[in-house]
């Protein structure tokens, strides 16, 4: 064996060895809050001035920040899925938004599930005693299919399972295990446009209901974390904020009426429900989701669990360009290239905040470059349980400040078959991406150096074609044929069949 190859595998094992050895033997709880459609500057950690989050900024000095840390698709149902399989987009099993149903009611069909057998975290989290629960948005099969969060690892579900459902605030109805709980909402239409010239305010306040989802979703967190004091969880909460339509309870809109100089009403002509102050409340939606946050924070501390509980935070793509959010307003993707659907660093680079006190060093950052299919085979090292076949890496001894003893990639692999057919590399500093391929099998690779560029701006292709002999190689490796004719575009296809796709 190759001395370079053995040296590495002995700090891959005993990197691994010892930061098992680290975590207490008494397992710990594990948190995992995803906000939806976040962009890398939307919080105060990573630079955002205009929105307040003072308790993802205590979640930060007290714990670590990722710099480099990705999504491992650019939209919500494929994303969940990547990150509740440990897998990336060339090999997962939903790689894209196939919507079935519509937005009604009593059309309310969710997304393709999840297949039967298939391994996912809580499952993993289950074998070895945790008991496991979700509260939110979960995207990947309804109550009566193999996709339901309670056939796939999950003790206790509560939310949302269609995620057209999530475009309204103000639903008439979440599911609690399978079960519908009706809340105290009308119904309405949440696509519905204004006209400009006649709009009042009593047309903007019919957007606007009794029980905000956002609200329902922490308390049933809270009563899951009381409930489970005494024994190691799981908690899984995929928040539906910043995700439009945008509406926000109306005592958390007020204290930014005013602060946005120019601000003008969006009147639904890009889509979801309008909004007399969507500047405001998309503000506002921030601000409350970290209020959230921070009710969980004090919930787990009071039970004097926060030494053994470890608290994570990300989102599941980037920023988005629709429904009447002003991402260039609010410098969302903190200057880089891109939006949700987009294989560029907006579309994909997401923040990442860890807390565990007294494991994770206080007020750290960490510019490993990550990935949140990377999660199963974390969680794995952090419980003692065993993974089945992930393309992850362990983080764990980078989160308990041991980069040296960190495992590290050559490279991380996106694709995404929507918006034209998308194709991504990060190896070291340079990112490879391709873009149209669905028109253009033979579609060029931009080339980035993101040490240099991280806004991605000069292409770098022509001085570099080993690169594109490397990512090309790559590509090959890493893609595996879709069992979706639709999402298949990197090889010869079958005639399609109809898949319904939007940017969920």
């Amino acid at each position: 064996m190759n001395k370079l190859v053995l040296l590495a595998l002995i700090l891959f094992i005993n990197g691994n060895v010892f930061a098992q050895s680290e975590v207490s033997a008494k397992k710990p709880n594990i948190i995992y809050i995803y906000a939806d459609d976040m962009g890398y500057g939307e919080t105060g950690p990573y630079g955002q001035k205009l929105i307040k989050t003072p308790n993802l900024d205590k979640m930060a000095r007290e714990g670590m920040k990722f710099t480099q840390h990705y999504t491992s698709t650019p939209v919500c149902a494929p994303a969940r899925c990547m990150l509740m399989t440990g897998k990336h987009g060339g090999h997962s099993y939903i790689r894209g938004n196939y919507e079935m149903g519509g937005f009604s009611d009593d059309k309310e069909g969710g997304q393709m599930p999840l297949p039967e057998g298939i391994f996912t975290i809580p499952a993993m989290l289950k074998s070895v005693g945790y008991t496991t629960g979700m509260s939110g948005k979960w995207g990947l099969g309804m109550h009566n299919s193999t996709g339901s969060p309670n056939k796939q690892g999950f003790d206790y579900a509560y939310g949302l399972l269609d995620q057209k459902q999530a475009h309204n605030f103000y639903p008439t109805h979440l599911w609690e295990n399978g079960k519908w709980d009706t809340l105290s909402n009308h119904y309405f239409d949440s696509h519905k446009r204004l006209d400009s010239a006649r709009a009042t305010d009593e047309d903007f306040a019919s957007f606007i209901g009794k029980d905000y989802a956002a609200t329902k979703m922490t308390e049933k967190a809270l009563k899951f974390i009381e409930n489970n004091k005494k024994k190691p969880f799981f908690l899984y909460l995929p928040y539906t904020i910043p995700h439009v339509g945008l509406q926000v309870p109306s005592e958390e809109l007020t204290q930014y009426i005013g602060k946005f100089p120019g601000e003008k009403p969006y009147y639904g002509q890009n889509g979801y429900n309008p909004s007399k102050y969507p500047l405001s409340t998309y503000a506002a939606m921030i601000t409350y989701l970290d209020k959230q946050i921070g009710l969980v924070m004090e919930k787990v501390k009071a039970l004097g669990l926060d030494d053994n509980t470890i608290i994570m935070f990300s989102s599941d793509n980037g920023a988005t360009f629709n429904g009447g959010v002003q991402a260039k307003y609010f410098n969302s993707v903190a200057g880089l290239r891109g939006l949700k659907m987009d294989l560029f660093e907006g579309g994909i680079r997401e923040p990442f905040i860890a807390r565990w006190p007294g494991k994770i060093p206080a007020n750290t950052s960490s510019d490993l470059i990550s990935a949140q299919f990377d999660m199963m085979a974390t969680f794995a090292a952090i419980s003692g349980a065993k993974t089945n076949n992930t393309d992850g890496i362990s983080l764990l001894p980078t989160l308990l400040g041991k980069p040296n003893m960190q495992r590290q990639r050559e490279y991380l692999y996106f694709e995404y078959p929507e918006k034209g057919g998308q194709v991504a590399i990060r190896m070291g500093d340079w990112k490879g991406v391709r873009i149209n391929v669905r028109k253009d099998i033979n579609a060029p690779w931009m080339i980035f150096n993101l040490k240099t560029d991280m806004g991605e701006t000069t292409d770098l292709a022509a001085q570099h074609p080993e690169l594109i002999a490397k990512f090309n190689a790559i590509m090959k490796k890493e893609h595996q044929i879709s069992h979706i004719n639709e999402w298949e575009f990197l090889e010869s296809k079958m005639p399609k069949k109809g898949a319904g796709a939007d940017a969920n």
